[in-house]
C-alpha cells in the first residue's frame, strides 16, 4: 500500500487589514502507483473546492464599523462621495439592486468597496442615467431606458 498525503491552504485578504486562512489535510491509501498522478489530481480538486466553500464565510469582521457579523459597513470611497452617492439613490428612489449591479457591472465589486476614483466614475454614471442635478452641477439626460429607477 502507498500512503498518499495532500494538503491545500488558502490566504484571502480582508476589509480592515484582516485575512482569513484556512488549510485542509488528507491521507489516503492507493494500491496501485500508477494511479498516483489520477489520485493526486482527484484530491486537489477536492480539496481545493473544500477551501474555497468554507473561505466564502468571513465570519467575524474587525473594525469600527464592523458589527462582528461579517457586516462592515464602512466605505472605501470619501465620505463626500458616499454622501453624494446616497443622496441620488433617495432623491431619484433608485432601486438599491439595480445600483449594486452597475457596480458589479462596471467594476466587479459593490457599491461600498468602490475606491475614490471608481466612486468618482460611478457618480458620473449615475449623473449621467438619471439626469440628475447634484446642487453644484447639471448634466443632460441621455436618451434611453433608465434600469436604475425602480418604477
Amino acid at each position: 500500500m502507498i500512503t498518499l498525503e495532500c494538503s491545500y491552504q488558502k490566504k484571502v485578504g480582508l476589509p480592515q487589514y484582516s485575512s482569513h486562512q484556512f488549510s485542509v489535510t488528507l491521507r489516503t491509501e492507493i494500491a496501485d502507483l500508477a494511479n498516483v498522478q489520477t489520485e493526486s489530481a482527484r484530491l486537489y480538486a477536492l480539496l481545493q473546492q473544500s477551501v474555497d466553500t468554507s473561505l466564502q464565510q468571513p465570519g467575524f469582521l474587525p473594525g469600527p464599523n464592523g458589527d462582528g457579523n461579517g457586516h462592515n459597513e464602512s466605505w472605501e470611497c470619501s465620505r463626500k462621495q458616499r454622501h453624494l452617492i446616497q443622496k441620488l439613490v433617495e432623491q431619484h428612489q433608485l432601486d438599491k439592486a439595480a445600483i449594486e449591479e452597475l457596480a458589479q457591472d462596471r467594476f466587479g465589486k459593490p457599491v461600498k468597496a468602490l475606491n475614490r476614483l471608481e466612486a468618482s466614475g460611478f457618480i458620473d454614471a449615475l449623473i449621467d442615467q438619471t439626469g440628475g442635478n447634484t446642487g453644484n452641477q447639471r448634466r443632460r439626460f441621455i436618451s434611453g431606458p433608465n434600469p436604475l429607477n425602480s418604477r
